[in-house]
């Protein structure tokens, strides 16, 4: 049985779904998980959330709760990555904010995109060359964000295997055969682009073009009003994009940029006294702790996060078709090679095996190129350690500079630069 690191593992409810998605598959059921936090607290939490999990499943899963990094990758066959480095939305929305840059998230994209960049990518970087040391046949499977620039980072400036996984294009179709009204079983669909904007290039309901279904349904006002901004793109673009509406409206500058047209696709300005009370007061780990305390069994739930999936058809060769993020090796020619693209791949016991895909619509992947400008010049920024290509990539951030002037967004850099001094200090 493999052994499973899992580094970030205080990110409690996310690997709470990651445990059940192991527990779930016989091939992964019997593993070593070593859970890996820097936050004890965190960690005592999962760990006996899983060690519960463990038992009440029945399974022979062993479980390992460490700070030590280097401990839990020790011999691992696969890592998992979802750690947090900094996270301050006073900083990262808060500074754009007050100076006219409405992030409705800002984790991949924009100057909280870039910020959270040039904090967490480092990390990563170091976690691979640990592995490189420890662990070099192990596979790397990230789930932190911002995930286009990390993976695009990791394949350049390391030896590690690695694939970057989201749920944005499967939570996408799920959403796309309610919409037309059909079960899931019936639609196939065929994905690809960046993280979070992926484009259905093909989408089908029992072989059949389920396009038309689609452009009907947009026009039902309840439907649309479900998921305005990517129906709007849809109308105007011809594709639908795998992004939630909150998403995309920030990947763009169609949408936020000016509160009548956020008012116009029902699009809330980021409230950030909100965001903070609710990281006083998380629910989350209430709940967690309720169910530690509660004698009812917990269950091994399976979701449709690919990683279990992955190890799993690593583990008994079957195979499987996924939507992940690599690295771009002309599988997608008119996009830059070396950039991160998310295509369909095959996975069996040998490993991730990338599709082709061939040129995407022009007018896809001019969109896309807008934001691998960005990606790019903030993996340079990284790799050279040189905040000045931080700054550039935030003058082409396709928001941020259909709402400042150059000179502005150079000033509001340098202010969330000076705001963290932990991380930058020159």
């Amino acid at each position: 049985m493999p052994k499973i690191a899992i580094i970030g593992a205080g990110s409690v409810v996310f690997t709470r779904r990651l445990l059940g998605d192991v527990l779930s598959f016989p091939s992964l059921s019997d593993s070593k998980i070593a859970l890996m936090d820097i936050d004890a607290e965190r960690l005592e939490m999962i760990s006996g959330l899983a060690r519960r999990l463990v038992a009440d499943s029945k399974t022979g899963a062993q479980i390992e709760a460490t700070t030590d990094r280097a401990q839990a990758l020790d011999g691992a066959d696969f890592v998992i990555t979802t750690i947090r480095v900094g996270d301050d939305d006073d900083v990262d929305r808060g500074i754009p904010q007050r100076l006219g840059i409405d992030q409705a998230v800002g984790d991949t994209i924009g100057p909280g995109g870039i910020i959270k960049a040039l904090r967490t990518v480092p990390a990563l970087l170091d976690i691979c060359h640990d592995m490189e040391r420890l662990c070099p046949n192990a596979w790397l499977l990230n789930y932190t964000n911002p995930m286009a620039i990390a993976c695009w980072a990791i394949s350049e400036a390391t030896t590690v295997p690695n694939v970057g996984l989201c749920h944005s294009v499967q939570n996408t179709a799920r959403q796309l055969s309610e919409y037309i009204g059909a079960d899931q079983s019936e639609m196939s669909y065929w994905t690809a682009g960046i993280n979070h904007m992926a484009w259905f290039l093909k989408l089908e309901r029992n072989g059949v073009d389920a396009y038309p279904n689609l452009f009907e349904a947009m026009d039902d006002p309840r439907i649309f009003a479900k998921d305005t901004v990517r129906f709007e793109v849809l109308r105007q673009v011809g594709y639908f994009v795998s992004e939630s509406t909150r998403h995309m409206s920030e990947y763009v500058p169609y949408f936020r940029g000016d509160p009548s047209r956020m008012e116009r696709f029902g699009l809330a300005p980021f409230d950030l006294g909100a965001r903070a009370q609710q990281r006083r007061v998380d629910a989350h780990y209430d709940t967690i702790r309720e169910e530690l305390e509660s004698n009812a069994p917990m269950v091994a739930q399976r979701t449709n996060e690919y990683a279990a999936y992955i190890m799993d058809s690593m583990e008994t060769g079957t195979l499987r078709r996924v939507n992940v993020n690599v690295k771009n090796t002309g599988l997608i020619p008119n996009l830059p090679d070396g950039s991160c693209v998310e295509v369909p791949c095959l996975v069996d016991e040998t490993g991730v095996h990338p599709c082709y895909v061939g040129e995407l619509p022009e007018q896809c992947a001019a969109l896309i190129q807008t934001n691998i400008n960005v990606q790019r010049l903030t993996v340079k920024s990284i790799l050279e350690q040189n905040c000045e290509a931080a700054i550039h990539a935030a003058m082409l951030d396709p928001l941020t500079s259909s709402k400042l002037a150059m000179h502005e967004i150079r000033s509001m850099m340098n202010e969330m630069f000076s705001a963290q001094p932990e991380f930058f200090n020159s």
